[in-house]
């Protein structure tokens, strides 16, 4: 039986789109939609079981990603936090792994929202060619065009076309036992979604704000660096290419 989300999550994804001036088709620029909400973004390479994490102090917002799980994963992830940090009342800051089996109420509701919120109903069922979203028979062909058109992974697709109704339990099974990255070069398609990446990578403005501080003397020099290095900036080696 496919699985049917929550009515609220379907209408708080929706919402959370719309805020964010993205329409029900169009896929979400993460980076851009980042530095939009102003959530300082840090990807480390973490256990396999931590996607990632993220805490928030009145308007200062902080998400922690897993830069050793694919692309796609790690999108997923990005917007599983939105929930934790957007929609979700009573935030308490825990760790998170998007996808898994989960027994928290709260984790299946961000894990649903993320689906909603990077999937749009709308935006899938146009992709689609006409016969197929009538007949219900989803070729592998538009399966990796959607993938890549929203950039999540593979088995984070199917589970929302199962959710959907789009692919029944016995093609959810076929699907998922395919080997994806085999399939997608096959298919002429760019491997870095399946890959892990971003390692080191940090959007926000830490950078900028440390900076501040240390030019209104409010910090040390040697704090200053500390700071950056914490965001694996090395002033010291940084000076030393320039002399």
């Amino acid at each position: 039986m496919a699985k049917i989300y929550p009515e609220s999550i379907v209408l708080d994804a929706y919402n959370f789109r719309e805020m964010n001036s993205l329409n029900d088709t169009e896929p979400v620029n993460y980076k851009s939609l980042l530095l939009k909400l102003n959530v300082q973004t840090l990807y480390r390479p973490l256990s396999d079981s931590f996607s990632g994490m993220c805490l928030k102090r009145g308007d200062k917002k902080f998400i922690l990603i897993n830069s050793n799980h694919s692309r796609g994963r790690q999108h997923f992830t990005m917007a599983h936090e939105f929930y934790h940090l957007f929609i979700q009342e009573d935030f308490t800051p825990h760790c998170c792994n998007p996808g898994q089996a989960s027994e928290s109420p709260v984790e299946r509701l961000a894990d649903a929202f993320s689906s909603c919120f990077l999937m749009p109903e709308m935006g899938i069922k146009k992709m689609m060619p006409a016969n197929e979203l009538r007949e219900k028979n989803v070729s592998i062909a538009t399966l990796l065009k959607l993938e890549h058109y929203f950039s999540v992974s593979h088995l984070a697709l199917l589970t929302r076309l199962r959710g959907l109704g789009l692919i029944s339990a016995s093609e959810y099974d076929h699907y998922s036992k395919i080997p994806i990255k085999r399939t997608a070069s096959e298919y002429g398609y760019d491997l870095s979604l399946y890959e892990k990446g971003n390692e080191g990578v940090v959007i926000g403005d830490y950078g900028v704000r440390a900076r501040g501080l240390f030019d209104k003397g409010k910090i040390s020099e040697s704090h200053y660096w500390e700071l950056m290095e914490a965001i694996g900036v090395d002033l010291t080696a940084e000076i030393n290419e320039q002399e």
